[in-house]
């Protein structure tokens, strides 16, 4: 079993790494300043306790799991949501490679030429992150396609929306380094697909 201390100072890198451009919680080792006094003056101790109890070794994925899902207060995860935001991550980092073929035949299926996908028109955000802000892809497949193509950093010198971009932009960079894919596998299933 983890220490409630050690599942709060998971929860706080993790929660910096998104919430910050400037943080990497993966080059810091999940370490942050935080100490034992900060801790023990929080009122929702109990809540790091109970995550620590019931995920020992899997914090990581379950905090995770909750913000790139847009949980990130600790009591909100500790419900319905936060579990199954949980399940439903360790069922495609399980499947990845499957989870990403499947997006990728509904991205065939919707007959566009590939480059389209990826381009921003107009100022506007490209069209994978539309079609999976209408959740008919995975946040993992649009990681994975930006960790092949590189169209997140290319694209936002074009995009001029400045409310919703940013976070969107934060949210697929910052999570790419917890999406693990073989890109091999990945490259070959989008010439299977695409040509």
């Amino acid at each position: 079993m983890t220490d409630p201390y050690e599942a709060y100072k998971v929860y706080n890198s993790i929660k910096l790494h998104f919430e910050t451009d400037t943080y990497d919680a993966i080059k810091y080792n999940f370490k942050t300043q935080i100490t034992p006094q900060s801790f023990f003056k929080r009122k929702d101790k109990y809540f790091f306790a109970k995550v620590a109890k019931n995920y020992g070794k899997d914090l990581v994925h379950y905090f995770v799991s909750n913000f790139v899902r847009g949980s990130s207060y600790i009591g909100e995860m500790l419900n319905e949501g936060g579990e199954q935001n949980y399940r439903d991550h360790k069922k495609i980092r399980e499947s990845i490679h499957r989870t990403f073929e499947v997006d990728i035949n509904k991205l065939v299926d919707l007959g566009y030429d590939f480059d389209k996908y990826f381009i921003s028109d107009d100022g506007q955000h490209p069209m994978i992150v539309k079609i999976w802000m209408q959740e008919e892809i995975s946040l993992e497949t649009v990681v994975i396609l930006n960790s092949i193509l590189g169209f997140v950093p290319r694209e936002s010198k074009k995009i001029s929306e400045t409310i919703i971009w940013p976070d969107i932009k934060r949210k697929i960079e910052k999570y790419t380094p917890f999406v693990d894919f073989n890109k091999d596998s990945c490259l070959k299933i989008l010439k299977k697909r695409f040509t």
